[in-house]
C-alpha cells in the first residue's frame, strides 16, 4: 500500500467502485458541507445502498474542525508512505475507515458553538483511530442519517466531546501509547 499514485485526495483508493467517503464543499462560502458515504460496487447489492448522506454541516462549523481533519489524516498518510491531501471545493475522496472518523468528528460539532469547536476538535484529536472507528459504528446504526442530530449516539457524541475547556497552548493532546502487553496464559502478546 506505499504505491502514492494509487490514492487521490485523502489516501481514497483511485481504482474505481472502492468504498470511500466524499465531503462535497460548495464554491460558495456560505453554502453546507455534505458527507456521504458512497458504498461503490458494494452498493446497490443485499440491501446495501449505493450511497448514503451521513452529515450536513454548516459553513462555519464546517471552517472550524476541517482544518483540524486535514492534519490528523496527513500525519497518519505521511507515516504510510502515501500522498496527503487538502480540502478544497468540490468532490474530496476520503479513505473508508478516515471517513468514519471524519463523521464522528462531524456529528459531534454539527450543533457546536463557536466555543465549543476547540474543545471537541481537542478531544477527538486525543482519540485513536481505533475508537473513533467503534464510535462511529455506535453511532451510525441508529443515528447515521443528517436528520438523526438529536438522537441517541449521536448526541451523546457531541455532549461527550463538547464538554470541558478548550485546551491553552493551542497543542492538541495525546495520550501516552499503552506498553507493549504480555499475556502469560495465552503465551502471545495483546
Amino acid at each position: 500500500m506505499s504505491d502514492k499514485s494509487s490514492t487521490v485526495d485523502f489516501g481514497a483508493p483511485g481504482s474505481f467502485g472502492a468504498h470511500v467517503f466524499r465531503v462535497e464543499i460548495p464554491e460558495a462560502r456560505t453554502g453546507e458541507v455534505l458527507i456521504v458515504e458512497d458504498y461503490g460496487y458494494r452498493g446497490s447489492e443485499s440491501g446495501i445502498p449505493r450511497e448514503e448522506q451521513r452529515v450536513v454541516l454548516e459553513r462555519r462549523v464546517w471552517s472550524k474542525i476541517s482544518e483540524m481533519a486535514r492534519r490528523e489524516f496527513n500525519e497518519r498518510l505521511k507515516a504510510a508512505k502515501l500522498k496527503t491531501g487538502r480540502w478544497h471545493s468540490g468532490t474530496n475522496l476520503v479513505e473508508r475507515l478516515l471517513g468514519r472518523e471524519l463523521c464522528v468528528l462531524a456529528w459531534a460539532a454539527e450543533k457546536a458553538t463557536d466555543e465549543e469547536l476547540p474543545v471537541i476538535c481537542s478531544k477527538w484529536a486525543a482519540l485513536r483511530p481505533e475508537e473513533r472507528w467503534w464510535l462511529f459504528t455506535m453511532t451510525v446504526a441508529d443515528a447515521g442519517l443528517p436528520e438523526d442530530h438529536e438522537r441517541g449516539w449521536r448526541r451523546a457524541l457531541h455532549l461527550a466531546l463538547a464538554d470541558g475547556n478548550a485546551p491553552k497552548s493551542g497543542k492538541r493532546r495525546r495520550r501516552p501509547a499503552e506498553p507493549d502487553l504480555f499475556m502469560p496464559l495465552f503465551g502471545k502478546h495483546a
